[in-house]
């Protein structure tokens, strides 16, 4: 048997060691729900402590940083692609993006990324009217971020929105975890965003199920269907929720007394029923509420759609409008 000289097994090992070492800059991707599910804590600290949505910066943060796989959330825990700017002290890192070697904040951690992230929208006058807006209208803090100019993509709120459903990532907002979806009847039209990723644009029906509660969809607006026992106060919450929420959202007073079966909307209602929804003919127990709540339409907005005074009831055989009737 030869044996090895001492000097030669000594390089033979060094250079094994540098050879099998993974190269500088080299990582292993991970996917969405990898993501959401190692950062949405961060999310929801930044919500509780500043009151911007955990979805709205959930959802840009895997927009801008490709799901946390972009060169800038790598090299400079940057998941934001939030650039230096004239105030911008700290360390940066030179990217090139709409230019050459653009000036972008780097962060010693991710977590500082996201704190920056909401001190950026408190500090900046220009995005201060989100702050107005329902805590719970992640569509209207979607559109207000572009409006705002915090993306040139024309397109950037409809992502944001698409990333948010179709990860439910309202469910955050409210304090909530998705533990099961269960998809039914559905249409779903998909968009290539410009990461390459899908997204859904538009979803009739759904169902998601956390806890033992199952919370559905109805004109793209989540409700639940009462119980025996439920209150305003039980439902807040279980849910997660504002006290005021589900009196405003579903038109009821603060001390209505639930009825089981009824449909509660957990989100605002909107303006008009869903496409191919224009009419109902009216029955003889129906009542202007119990319509806007069939459909999910503002109660107000019924009444101004069918020209009626506040208060007023549909008669048998009434043709009542859930959509404008542009004739």
């Amino acid at each position: 048997m030869k044996i090895i000289p001492a000097w030669l097994l000594i390089i033979l090992i060094v250079f094994s060691c540098k050879t099998s070492r993974v190269p500088t800059g080299s990582y292993v991707s991970q996917s969405r729900l990898e993501y959401i599910a190692k950062y949405h804590d961060f999310a929801i600290e930044e919500m509780n402590s500043t009151g911007i949505p955990a979805s709205i910066t959930l959802a840009q943060a895997l927009l801008e940083s490709g799901d946390g796989n972009s060169t800038l959330a790598h090299n400079a825990n940057n998941h934001f692609g939030i650039k230096c700017h004239n105030d911008w002290n700290g360390r940066t890192y030179r990217h090139d993006d709409d230019r050459k070697r653009e000036c972008f904040r780097k962060y010693n951690s991710v977590a500082d990324s996201y704190r920056d992230h909401s001190e950026f929208l408190k500090g900046k006058s220009r995005y201060a009217f989100l702050f107005k807006l329902d805590p719970a209208d992640y569509k209207g803090w979607s559109r207000g971020l572009k409006q705002a100019g915090y993306a040139t993509n024309p397109k950037y709120a409809r992502l944001l929105i698409g990333i948010i459903e179709d990860n439910r990532l309202y469910m955050y907002d409210r304090g909530g975890k998705v533990t099961e979806i269960q998809q039914t009847d559905h249409v779903i039209a998909s968009e290539q965003a410009d990461n390459g990723n899908l997204f859904i644009a538009d979803e009739n029906e759904f169902t998601i199920r956390t806890g033992a509660r199952k919370i559905s969809q109805l004109n793209r607006i989540d409700y639940i269907i009462t119980r025996p026992g439920d209150t305003f106060e039980s439902l807040t919450r279980e849910l997660g929720l504002m006290k005021w929420e589900l009196s405003k959202y579903n038109d009821l007073p603060e001390n209505v007394q639930l009825e089981p079966e009824w449909i509660l909307f957990l989100q605002p209602k909107r303006s008009q029923a869903e496409q191919g929804k224009n009419f109902r003919i009216a029955k003889k127990n129906d009542n202007m509420w119990s319509i806007s709540q069939e459909y999910g339409i503002k109660l107000t907005s019924l009444y101004q759609i069918n020209g009626m005074k506040d208060g007023e009831q549909p008669q048998p055989g009434q043709k009542i409008w859930l959509r404008k009737n542009k004739k």
